[in-house]
């Protein structure tokens, strides 16, 4: 009898729920072995990589998937060498697991504190980059969890190559395999498990399109970390440097265009406005970024009507939106109402304006004469990330090691009773 997929989704989530605990306990010496020796397994095995992953791209290929898709499919000989250094990078970074911290003596005489512990069991829903297994799976790893990876059924191959590396990892530190699980069916089904399995799993993180991360927002089970857009401003401020801050705005836009952090809305101040925009919209037209304009921007500059839907808008592409503001206060109102909380930046020399930008915009990453594509796991110092939260419970920014634990509170004694006095 064949088994069926939710049989089959139970039993992994069932290992997995067992090898959290072996994992929780490892100690970090066990868990950094484990990270080194997968690293040299992906470096033995990069004649098996490329053969997995040319098997998913001819399927691509034949099923007319985009450039861009095959783009991220790719597993070059660069993105091989980056994933061997990403494993290495996480086994270097401090362990945050059994971290105590505020311990202090209350009147009772008792010690109260907290430990940092893991979550459990992650379930991460990713599409297209196969790198994103190891990412997945090195922090999960490293933070003390056990891990459930359900990649898009585009990279399947790919995915099994380089968990049969990580596995190997596993083996030679002595862990369990089910400490890192990849779904081995393509039925989107198995999604629809992973999300409502709460015995099972503690945490999913979705990452890929908007349909994938509302469809699991909408049906989980199980606490979701995540974000849905990354409608990313610069705004530059009537008091800003004007050659830093044009800086600042090609580098936030041009960076790379599919990133989450990539600046979508240009905020320019009407005190600047004419003397900022024509250059920098000539930087953008060498580049063939399309401007789309407010009637502001557009008696400045030659750009196409911008309309209250741009406002809106990830264009993840070479599409910006520009709109002239009266001020500070009309651009924090501008990005609080369309943006996504994800990533905004001022550039600005005024350092009472950049406290108040900081302190009244509701965004995970605020920012002060920084390109808006520095939102980013690596860049923060984290080494990878296993995404970007836009929630205001438990993790939010880029989540790395940290992210992916949480705090109980840790009580010391020596035989006090409540209700009497200490002696």
């Amino acid at each position: 009898m064949t088994e069926s997929v939710l049989d089959y989704m139970t039993r992994l989530g069932r290992a997995a729920r067992e090898a959290s605990r072996v994992i929780a306990r490892a100690s970090t010496a066990q868990k950094n072995r484990a990270l080194l020796a997968a690293a040299n397994a992906l470096d033995a095995a990069r004649g098996a990589l490329t053969a997995a992953n040319e098997q998913d791209l001819a399927a691509g290929r034949a099923n007319g998937l985009e450039p861009a898709m095959l783009e991220r499919l790719a597993l070059t000989p660069a993105r091989i060498d980056g994933m061997i250094v990403g494993l290495r990078q996480v086994a270097s970074l401090p362990d945050p697991v059994g971290a105590i911290r505020d311990m202090s003596y209350r009147p009772s005489g008792i010690q109260v504190g907290k430990m940092r512990v893991p979550l459990g069991v992650v379930g991460i829903i990713y599409e297209s980059r196969p790198n994103v297994t190891i990412d997945a799976a090195s922090l999960c790893l490293k933070s003390g969890n056990a891990t459930i990876l359900r990649g898009g059924s585009e990279a399947i191959h790919s995915n099994r190559a380089i968990a049969a590396c990580v596995q190997r990892g596993l083996a030679e530190a002595g862990l369990p395999a089910a400490v890192v699980q990849v779904v081995e069916t393509t039925d989107r089904e198995a999604v629809g498990a992973l999300i409502t399995m709460p015995e099972y799993v503690d945490i999913i993180v979705p990452r890929g399109g908007r349909g994938l991360i509302e469809r699991v927002s909408r049906d989980a089970k199980v606490p979701v970390i995540k974000h849905l857009d990354g409608i990313c401003h610069v705004y530059v401020a009537a008091d800003a440097d004007l050659a830093k801050a044009e800086r600042i705005a090609f580098n936030a836009k041009t960076y790379r265009y599919g990133i989450c952090g990539a600046m979508e809305t240009l905020l320019v101040d009407a005190a600047v406005a004419a003397d900022f925009l024509p250059a920098m919209a000539a930087r953008f037209a060498e580049k063939g970024v399309e401007l789309r304009g407010c009637e502001r921007t557009r008696d400045i500059i030659q750009a196409l009507p911008a309309t209250e839907e741009d406002w809106h808008t990830e264009y993840l592409a070479a599409i910006l939106s520009i709109r002239v503001v009266d001020g500070l206060e009309q651009a924090i109102d501008h990005i609080n109402h369309y943006g996504s909380h994800h990533t905004d930046s001022i550039a600005t020399e005024n350092f009472g304006e950049a406290r108040r930008f900081t302190a009244e915009v509701d965004s995970a990453s605020v920012m002060i004469n920084t390109p808006t594509c520095f939102a980013d796991g690596f860049e923060y110092g984290l080494g990878a990330e296993i995404g970007i939260s836009t929630d205001k419970i438990h993790a939010r920014g880029p989540v790395g090691l940290e992210g992916l634990t949480c705090e109980k509170y840790i009580v010391i004694g020596d035989g006090q009773l409540r209700g009497q006095e200490p002696a």
